[in-house]
């Protein structure tokens, strides 16, 4: 059990306690477990810091005063538990080793340090790298790579000439590389584009389960590194996003889209093809983007929820009426010779 002394040194915390007091595990704040850690993070939680059963705390500066027991310091509180509580997880350990109802195919290399679950599929030319991972009815496609330390979770699908950096995860049941959605109007219907490019994915990222990464047309699509998706999640072909942008679930980004750098993009958004999206945008949950937005910046379109179902049938009722009271007051401003203000804000909008 690491000691509270450890911990500092390794993750360069403030001690003004015991260092010899250790911990077992993590725990929430309220009510805490005994031998256990946790941490205060929300500053609506601060009542629950005195009673809290925890060994000791990961508070911020402005609140090691308000806790006498044991207590690491930090700067991000949170930051500061998410790496402690990497030391407790186990959730991605393994044994090496090929399960006897995968198939393999033949020339393909598996390193003694990787595992291939059961009924996983690894077709020809593929590459797997060192202590890579293959759940249980996961499928490599065809020259398809997966770095070194990349981890598939069961029932994830890898298409053709994929390629995955190192240290990636992709939950249960996400696609990768999956045809994109191209298609041509014909005299007699829809006819298939094909998708003739592929999926790259740099170092660190992570896809969420059944999130799903379509295919480039011509080029790839491509998640630079440290790229994060929540699950439930779709990107179309040819977008590229940036690195250490975070999306949150059931987003829908369209064709060709750019989104940049350290974006975070809530949950539920919508956002269209061909447009760019800079560097640091903030795009809030629920959001349709409809034309291109340059970074940094908050950008949000939602309407949020209201209380009863009556109260939003009234919203929407007024909102319809608007056009008409638009079109009443004009001409009583008309009437009167009052010259309108707003007369050029459709074209500015």
């Amino acid at each position: 059990m690491p000691t509270l002394g450890e911990l500092a040194q390794r993750f360069g915390l403030e001690l003004p306690g015991d260092p010899a007091v250790a911990v077992d595990g993590v725990c929430g704040i309220d009510p805490g477990q005994p031998g256990k850690l946790t941490f205060l993070a929300n500053p609506r939680l601060r009542d629950k810091l005195a009673g809290t059963r925890a060994a000791a705390v990961i508070v911020g500066k402005a609140d090691a005063a308000r806790y006498a027991g044991p207590k690491l310091v930090a700067r991000d509180p949170y930051l500061a538990f998410a790496r402690v509580a990497a030391l407790f997880d186990r959730s991605s350990e393994f044994l090496p080793g090929v399960h006897a109802s995968a198939q393999v195919a033949p020339g393909v290399h598996v390193p003694a340090s990787a595992h291939v679950g059961a009924a996983a599929v690894i077709e020809a030319g593929a590459r797997v790298g060192e202590s890579v991972f293959v759940g249980p009815g996961s499928i490599v496609g065809r020259d398809a790579v997966l770095g070194d330390g990349t981890r598939l979770d069961a029932r994830v699908v890898i298409g053709e000439r994929v390629q995955l950096g190192k240290r990636v995860r992709i939950n249960p049941g996400a696609v990768i590389g999956s045809r994109g959605f191209g298609l041509a109007r014909g005299p007699k219907g829809w006819e298939e584009v094909p998708q003739l490019g592929s999926v790259r994915i740099g170092d660190d990222v992570e896809v969420g389960a059944n999130t799903t990464i379509d295919r480039g047309a011509v080029d790839d699509t491509v998640l630079e590194d440290g790229v994060k998706l929540d699950n439930l999640i779709q990107i179309a072909h040819n977008v590229r996003i940036g690195a250490h942008t975070a999306i949150a679930g059931c987003t829908g980004v369209a064709g060709s889209t750019r989104i940049g750098a350290r974006c975070m993009i809530g949950g539920a958004s919508t956002i269209n093809g061909h447009i760019d999206i800079g560097d640091d945008v903030i795009v809030m949950g629920f959001t349709t983007v409809t034309k291109s937005l340059a970074g940094p910046g908050q950008y949000a379109s939602s309407m949020w929820s209201v209380e009863t179902a009556r109260e939003w049938r009234r919203i929407t009722a007024r909102v319809r009426r608007l056009g008409r009271t638009e079109e009443r007051l004009a001409a009583l401003e008309k009437r009167l010779g009052i010259e309108r203000q707003d007369a050029n804000d459709d074209e500015n909008a």
